[in-house]
């Protein structure tokens, strides 16, 4: 993870430096318009340098995490398939073992036997199966079915679409 130069306190100090030369040179200047005040304040602040240093950072931790996401995601891949192979492997000795009647093989490094397994559940139907059987499930609130109604115009009671915050978009193309 990269750290930006500046800890998040001495940013918030230069947005509030920045902000109180802004409210100086609005009353001093109050016929400014809004983009020279700007041209003007990013000349004597380093606030905008300050946040791309930030908002570098950030791409990079973003990219970092996409790799590690997809280094994850190939690494899972490959443990699946390894224990599928090894679960493959393991039923071809069983059944080797169970057609010439081998029941226990002593080597070095290991010792495999065919012992009796363990039953198992097999549900042939549902649809037959005792109500004492089943688990109630609590209640579960469809948010989607929720939000989908609120942006239709629909009033809800205990339900409301929020004001959305504002969101920072960067492109790096």
């Amino acid at each position: 993870m990269l750290m930006p130069s500046h800890s998040p306190d001495q940013i918030r100090l230069r947005v509030a430096q920045h902000n109180v030369l802004r409210e100086r040179l609005k009353t001093e200047f109050n016929e400014v318009d809004q983009e020279t005040l700007s041209d003007t304040l990013e000349g004597i602040t380093d606030l905008n340098e300050i946040i791309a240093e930030l908002l570098r950072s950030a791409l990079v931790d973003q990219a970092m995490a996409e790799g590690l996401r997809a280094l994850v995601e190939d690494m899972n891949a490959r443990l699946r398939r390894l224990k599928d192979s090894a679960s493959k492997k393991k039923q071809l000795a069983l059944d080797a073992m169970n057609d010439t009647d081998i029941r226990k093989l002593t080597e070095p490094d290991f010792t495999a036997s065919i012992r009796k397994g363990q039953a198992f559940l097999q549900v042939d139907s549902e649809e037959v199966v005792p109500d004492d059987f089943w688990l109630p499930q609590p209640p579960k609130l469809d948010r989607l079915a929720l939000i989908g109604a609120l942006k239709q115009g629909a009033e809800i009671p205990g339900a409301s679409l929020a004001e959305p915050e504002p969101s920072l978009a960067i492109r790096t193309k």
